[in-house]
């Protein structure tokens, strides 16, 4: 057999540190909060429902000094029943300011020599209904938002005390729990009404002592599982408190079924302000909500379905993008899930 000769060319050098550069972790090192915000971004539908819940919460809370109480109750018979009007999108049927009735088209602004235009015209007693869209989208948050800290505050303190204590502590809390569960919604509602003036607070209160239970199983449910963990037994066996092993490391490692089911629970509450001041139990005139916006909508609804179809559209966006927020959360907080 003939003796094959090898040169140097026929040899590839490798560097000294070739070995370090293989042994090197190619994915960036991350928290956990750097990995749930990079999961986050890469759910197209959650990352797009942040920002707008981000604009419409930033719009209703910044649009205050011009949509206070005084301003959207303001009264004007001769601009009443005006139809949308927004001069950059008139070529956009239905926001020309024009109206069609028994088949013919006439134009409102024109006709009553009306200057100034209204985006989302305007109510049977000339009010603006988009100044009452934001200050209804406003008093709807802020309820939510009274009720959601309320929910965090009740729930999980109950759900951490049940799960650390256990036993028939735990036994009895959670009996408690069953039987308030199983009182109707509407029932706590109506005594709270009766008991309590009607407006915002009352609502706020209503909304969170009907629904603070979920967060409380849900809590309970982690504290279970996290006080048997090793360093919830090294803080015990080193003197640690109870309070301060709950806010120190139980708090933070429940932090994601609070965030997420706040999500869930925000507009919940929303909806369900909605359908009490629908129905006439909710936010008292002259504040308004976007449930006393779409019952004002509902009774012009045959020759102005504007009134009703603009608030109702305002409360869809509302839900489904705290929907997909929450949904998007859940996913980022999960360690489990496969990117």
């Amino acid at each position: 057999m003939d003796k094959v000769q090898l040169t140097a060319a026929d040899f590839t050098y490798i560097t000294a540190d070739r070995h370090e550069e293989a042994e090197r972790i190619a994915k960036p090192s991350l928290t956990f909060a750097q990995d749930a915000w990079r999961r986050l971004k890469k759910n197209k539908g959650a990352f797009v429902s942040m920002w707008i819940i981000i604009f419409i919460v930033v719009a209703a809370f910044g649009s205050i000094p011009f949509t206070s109480t005084k301003v959207v109750s303001h009264q004007d018979v001769t601009l009443q029943n005006l139809p949308p009007k927004i001069p950059a999108l008139s070529f956009i049927p239905g926001l020309d300011g024009t109206q069609k009735t028994d088949g013919v088209t006439s134009n409102p602004y024109k006709d009553g020599d009306v200057k100034q235009s209204f985006y989302f015209g305007t109510d049977q007693f000339g009010r603006d209904i988009f100044k009452r869209v934001l200050y209804g989208t406003r008093i709807s948050l802020e309820v939510a938002l009274i009720a959601a800290l309320m929910d965090i505050f009740i729930g999980v303190t109950y759900g951490m005390v049940s799960g650390w204590r256990g036993g028939r502590i735990d036994t009895i809390m959670q009996r408690i729990i069953e039987v308030i569960s199983s009182i109707p919604n509407l029932v706590v509602f109506v005594l709270l009404i009766l008991i309590m003036k009607p407006g915002m607070f009352s609502i706020a209160l209503g909304i969170a002592l009907t629904s603070w239970t979920t967060m409380a199983r849900l809590i309970r449910a982690q504290v279970l599982t996290a006080k048997e963990q090793d360093y919830i037994l090294a803080a015990r066996t080193l003197g640690a408190s109870a309070w301060k092993i709950g806010f120190r490391h139980l708090v933070p490692n429940v932090s994601s079924t609070i965030i997420i089911n706040l999500m869930f629970t925000i507009p919940s509450a929303i909806f369900f302000e909605a359908l009490l001041s629908f129905i006439g139990l909710g936010i008292p005139v002259p504040m308004a909500s976007l449930g006393t916006l779409m019952n004002d909508g509902q009774k012009a609804f045959q020759f102005y379905p504007y009134q009703l179809i603009i608030p109702a559209i305002i409360l869809s966006i509302i839900m489904i993008a705290f929907n997909l927020l929450g949904d998007g959360l859940r996913d980022a907080f999960d360690p489990r899930t496969k990117d």
